[in-house]
């Protein structure tokens, strides 16, 4: 099904509740992308309507990670890099401290790049090794790299540039939970009950380890 019911999209999309009965759905990752579509004509305000994203896409003027947009279904997860190609504008997909998913313009030249997460890693026949990522990518690679650490990519080479490791003294992003949104460095890391404490600047938190994310 393309479509879901307004009020059953998660709470994470930065859509109103009340409107249409239907909103697009995401052709991959349900719960935690956008379809380009909302993006552009919700959040971006570039389009008016479904048939102007269309045709934005049918003239190859919309780029996500570095590559033509061909639905406007297409998922985008947290931290793409949305491209607007005749006004040569950036934006990557961020999360605010509501748990709502949001537009943030960036420079050119952070958009060449994108950080993911590493949510599992195999032995794959000839002892390469597979790291599964938390935007749905896959890549062989011999960098040395652990389950919930993140790594940065290039999106141009499409080859990981290097790893982000958690450790005490990493910044980390919280995407999930109650306090999702919030940004700051591990002081503590409790591996037995998977937990980090998070100093925030403000506060200290007590956050899940699969809710977080390594940004530098």
């Amino acid at each position: 099904m393309s479509h879901v019911k307004r009020h059953a999209v998660p709470k994470t999309w930065p859509v109103v509740r009340k409107g249409t009965a239907f909103v697009v759905k995401p052709n991959t990752g349900f719960s935690n992308s956008l379809p380009i579509l909302i993006i552009l004509r919700d959040l971006l305000k570039v389009a008016q309507n479904r048939k102007e994203v269309k045709k934005m896409i049918h003239l190859n003027n919309i780029l996500l990670n570095g590559r033509k947009v061909r639905d406007e279904k297409e998922g985008v997860m947290l931290f793409d890099v949305i491209t607007l190609v005749p006004s040569k504008k950036y934006y990557k997909l961020t999360i605010l401290k509501n748990e709502k998913l949001n537009i943030e313009e960036i420079k050119e030249n952070e958009s060449n790049t994108k950080v993911a997460k590493i949510i599992n890693k195999k032995i794959l026949k000839g002892k390469k090794t597979q790291l599964n990522l938390s935007d749905g990518r896959n890549f062989l690679s011999d960098i040395k790299c652990k389950v919930n650490d993140s790594v940065l990519i290039n999106l141009k080479s499409k080859k990981i540039e290097k790893c982000l490791q958690l450790n005490e003294k990493s910044q980390v992003i919280v995407f999930a939970g109650k306090h999702s949104g919030e940004k700051g460095e591990i002081e503590k890391i409790n591996n037995e009950r998977k937990i980090v404490e998070i100093n925030t600047g403000k506060e200290k938190i007590n956050v899940l380890i699969k809710q977080i994310m390594v940004i530098n």
